[in-house]
């Protein structure tokens, strides 16, 4: 692993800012087009049995940690001709590994490591209406939903556990929650749950009691929720009105301004999902009045944001604050142990 204080590795390509506008305006315009002649593909019906262990991007051979995680990978799938994701491609499943290996080493030294495949959306389905879109969002919390029932009556052997997911791994993870923790004795198992790179809104906490905004470094039983993004970017697809967020530098939920001198590592990966570059003291971060984590990263040219506005770094939500989380998994759980 190579370390630098200042810049990142060559690797990270100049990207202009300008022509990823123009970009992205032309994949929405496409995806949208596909959109409207896709609303009516068929559902799939048929259920994934997690019986078999390749369903699983992730089973434990050896249980040698006295905590679980239950890990839900984020977007992968561009989708071309289909809404959803076949996992049994083997292009797919790489690319679900890839993403694994740039997010799990944050939950790795502490916890048993579970992460279930599931038939995510397509980027395609964001331009449908939201009747769709949930239509075909349910079919992935099916899965998510059987894939947790089967952790829980048949792995999990009365361990404490993580939720940690991203993107829309985090909206199935919130799914999950509302789903099944009013539950007491899930209640009582959950060290944290990690939606990182989605909202929990006000609105989900007052229809779900038992949903609890973190509040510091070590509350259990939480929920940890932040969306990373410029003081001017507009228009982030996983910023919802009424969001609620915790600065990952300072574990506050005021906006008190956390310094770079906080962040105890900014951690940043090749395509194989290697690490390729360590930044100490990388950027700062501090919550504004709609929710979003706003933070200063030094040179934003050299990032890759996607298919997402300008100045928003929903791609970087775990590695512009890595260490801080790994830490902070750690202080939870030794938070968790000493109330239990």
């Amino acid at each position: 692993m190579k370390t630098q204080e200042i810049i990142f590795s060559k690797k990270f390509k100049k990207r202009k800012l300008l022509n990823f506008g123009i970009i992205s305006m032309v994949l929405i315009s496409i995806a949208f087009l596909n959109a409207c002649n896709k609303e009516d593909e068929e559902i799939p019906t048929a259920s994934i049995n997690y019986s078999i262990e390749s369903n699983w991007v992730s089973l434990p051979n050896l249980i040698n940690k006295s905590v679980d995680v239950f890990y839900v990978y984020p977007t992968v799938f561009g989708g071309i001709d289909d809404l959803i994701m076949d996992i049994t491609d083997d292009s797919l499943r790489m690319s679900v590994r890839n993403e694994f290996a740039k997010q799990i080493p944050v939950y790795e030294n502490e916890c048993n490591i579970y992460a279930p495949y599931y038939r995510q959306i397509s980027f395609d389905v964001l331009s449908m209406s939201e009747e769709v879109k949930d239509k075909y969002l349910s079919i992935g919390y099916g899965d998510i939903a059987r894939a947790f029932d089967y952790y829980i009556e048949n792995l999990n052997n009365g361990r404490p556990f993580i939720l940690a997911g991203h993107s829309q791994g985090s909206e199935q993870i919130i799914n999950l929650i509302k789903d099944k923790f009013e539950d007491p004795e899930l209640m009582n198992k959950l060290v944290a749950a990690y939606v990182i790179g989605y909202s929990v809104t006000d609105e989900d906490l007052e229809q779900c009691k038992w949903m609890k905004i973190a509040e510091s470094a070590d509350d259990v039983g939480v929920i940890i929720t932040y969306n990373s993004q410029s003081e001017t970017a507009t228009g982030s697809p996983v910023l919802l009105t009424n969001a609620n967020c915790i600065n990952p530098l300072n574990w506050q939920t005021t906006s008190e301004y956390a310094p770079k001198e906080l962040n105890l590592g900014a951690v940043f990966f090749d395509d194989d999902g290697k690490i390729d570059t360590t930044i100490y003291q990388y950027t700062d971060a501090w919550i504004d009045d709609k929710g979003a984590l706003v933070t200063n990263p030094p040179d934003v040219y050299v990032l890759h944001i996607g298919n997402f506005p300008v100045g928003v770094y929903h791609k970087y939500d775990y590695s512009f604050f890595f260490n801080n989380l790994k830490e902070n998994v750690s202080v939870r759980i030794n938070s968790f142990q000493d109330q239990n």
